[in-house]
């Protein structure tokens, strides 16, 4: 019997010892598996600058060569060139590629215009980079680093809007328009004489579809103490009287159809809405506004001067199926879009 024992114990053990030569390596393998399965897989890192292809202009971009005042150095670079640092400056490189073309299309436009009819810098330049005169500027280093992970998609989007729009330009009676453009509107664009000095027949008001509340900022509010109010309207018109009380200093307003304020009297003085939105730092002249106890609040829909292309609005188009073309003859009033002689 004791013999019989030690068999079976002898048994046992070696089967213990036999799963365990088989069980040891999965005890290691499978925690090792699940490590491996949890790990995160390092994200794709864009291609610095200096290691993608230089872009090419089409062949139309690329006859023609800018003077580009940047800061207080006179750049030389071909049309197509210097329009994808405007689009990467101008519009988000997430909008649709047919809107990224209207914008292509219409800052090629504004920038044969200003060769057409001459630029504000005389003989020094044909056009600068800054946004408070001609059109804004990103170099594709800086884009780069703007954009991170998504650089790569972006600038092969903004490219494909220039090259795919190469030489086209909006056109009216034959000649390039002064085509401007802003963020968005308050559903319906501006005329141009009711912002600026003069009237022109392509820059009149149109609807635009604005996708109001998927638009960062499109309803603000700004608040101002009576006395900074007064402080910065009197800076500007030193005249304004601000003796009676808190509800009687803007009054008169009147407003275009697109619902911005065409002309209003603060403090006694008839100004524009769009001289008090500049006064005032506003997003836009479409404000109404309140006062109450000590505080003057004004509430703004929209962003931007609001006459020509809307850029939310031409990407709300863009997603409905519109193509550039069909963008631009909507915001410009009786324009074609062609090659400019």
């Amino acid at each position: 019997m004791r013999h019989k024992s030690n068999i079976r114990q002898s048994t046992a053990v070696s089967a213990l010892l036999l799963a365990a030569l088989f069980l040891l390596p999965l005890a290691v393998i499978v925690p090792f598996r699940t490590v491996l399965s949890n790990k995160k897989a390092e994200p794709e890192k864009p291609l610095k600058p200096e290691a993608r292809a230089p872009f090419e202009s089409g062949a139309l971009d690329k006859d023609v060569v800018l003077r580009v005042l940047d800061g207080g150095e006179v750049l030389e670079m071909d049309l197509g060139t210097y329009l994808v640092g405007v689009v990467r400056a101008e519009m988000p490189a997430s909008f649709e590629l047919e809107a990224l073309k209207a914008q292509a299309c219409a800052a090629r436009t504004y920038t044969l215009y200003k060769l057409y009819y001459g630029s504000n810098h005389g003989e020094t330049a044909d056009i600068c980079t800054d946004s408070t005169c001609c059109q804004a500027y990103i170099g594709e280093e800086q884009a780069f680093a703007n954009w991170g992970g998504d650089a790569d998609i972006y600038e092969q989007k903004i490219e494909q809007a220039v090259v795919g729009t190469d030489g086209q330009a909006i056109l009216y009676e034959g000649a390039p328009i002064l085509a401007v453009f802003h963020s968005s509107s308050a559903g319906l664009t501006r005329a141009a004489g009711e912002v600026w000095l003069n009237d022109m027949p392509y820059l009149q008001p149109v609807s635009s579809p604005e996708p109001g509340d998927a638009i960062p900022n499109y309803y603000s509010r700004v608040d101002f103490t009576a006395e900074d109010f007064q402080s910065k309207f009197q800076a500007a018109y030193p005249e304004a009287d601000f003796s009676g009380g808190i509800s009687s200093w803007i009054t008169d307003a009147e407003s275009d159809e697109a619902g911005s304020v065409r002309t209003v009297r603060v403090g006694g003085v008839a100004v524009k809405g769009t001289q008090l939105r500049s006064v005032l730092g506003l997003r836009s002249a479409c404000f109404t506004w309140e006062t109450q106890d000590n505080t003057v609040s004004f509430f703004v829909t929209g962003f931007g001067h609001g006459v020509g292309l809307s850029q939310y609005g031409a990407n709300q188009m863009a997603a409905e199926g519109a193509d550039f073309r069909e963008i631009l003859t909507h915001y410009y009033t009786g324009v074609t879009v062609g090659p400019a002689a």
